[in-house]
């Protein structure tokens, strides 16, 4: 049975991230919905125009005014929806089409704070901080060190590959991770020794990904080795609140696999 929400549209309950920076107006009627079937938000001949934004005891109906794009292809997606009060706010298309199913709330697909991270996600992925030079006027120079100095030697930045790619990895355990819209904490599973299968192999130290229907189905333990096929991004796993010990982690978790599938346990 469908949860009922009380229509509320001007509600405090909501959570809103506006957008930062610009963001890339829709060039006409055909421009929308090309985007929006291609987002999976509409499939009929009359695209859809307004859609339901949903929180634990509330829906509000909402429209998309816009959207961003990040990263070094310009493969991220995050639309920028507006209220019918006026707000704006930023969600992820995945989450907004999760929105307009009956049962949400109750499994979501996207289940692993995706929108934790928005705020973080309105500065393009390719930008730099700004660093301002100050110049500091001393009085005495300072005495030189006699001591030969130490370059350090940054490590190069992993290439991911952007397409769907085959992995191997190890179970290392589960975590929790806090999802900012259900407000509570996700299930996750962190993988070690994780590789990128292919000509020249990609060596990855940790990773982490939904505990989606399909894992959950396979009873992983820690300490099983998998295959599958995914795609992989630079995304922190976010921590979570109030977590028992069994579910600590000890090392960060700089990576996250989309959407693993093909699963085999070795």
């Amino acid at each position: 049975m469908a949860i009922i929400y009380p229509h509320i549209e001007d509600s405090n309950l909501t959570h809103y991230i506006p957008p930062e920076g610009e963001y890339t107006l829709f060039e006409s009627e055909e421009d929308y919905a090309k985007r929006v079937r291609e987002w999976g938000l509409s499939s009929a001949r009359e695209v859809k125009k307004e859609f339901w934004y949903k929180g634990k005891t509330y829906q509000r109906l909402v429209t998309i005014k816009a959207y961003q794009t990040y990263g070094s292809n310009n493969t991220i997606n995050i639309l920028v929806i507006e209220f019918q009060d006026g707000h704006l706010s930023c969600i992820y298309p995945d989450y907004l089409k999760d929105m307009q199913s009956g049962n949400f709330g109750k499994e979501s697909r996207i289940n692993s704070t995706e929108a934790e991270e928005l705020s973080a996600a309105s500065v393009p992925l390719t930008e730099k901080p700004r660093v301002e030079s100050i110049e500091k006027t001393v009085s005495q120079p300072a005495p030189k060190s006699s001591a030969p100095k130490i370059q350090k030697t940054k490590e190069p930045e992993i290439q991911l590959p952007t397409d769907k790619v085959h992995f191997t990895a190890t179970v290392k355990q589960f975590a929790l991770s806090w999802n900012h819209f259900n407000e509570e904490n996700d299930e996750v599973v962190v993988l070690e020794q994780v590789q990128i299968v292919q000509e020249e192999p990609i060596n990855i130290d940790f990773a982490w990904c939904s505990h989606s229907k399909t894992l959950k189905k396979l009873e992983l333990q820690p300490g099983e080795q998998l295959e599958f096929d995914g795609k992989i991004v630079k995304k922190k796993l976010p921590a979570g609140k109030e977590v028992e010990e069994e579910y600590l982690l000890d090392v960060p978790v700089p990576f996250k696999v989309n959407n693993p599938s093909k699963i085999v346990k070795k």
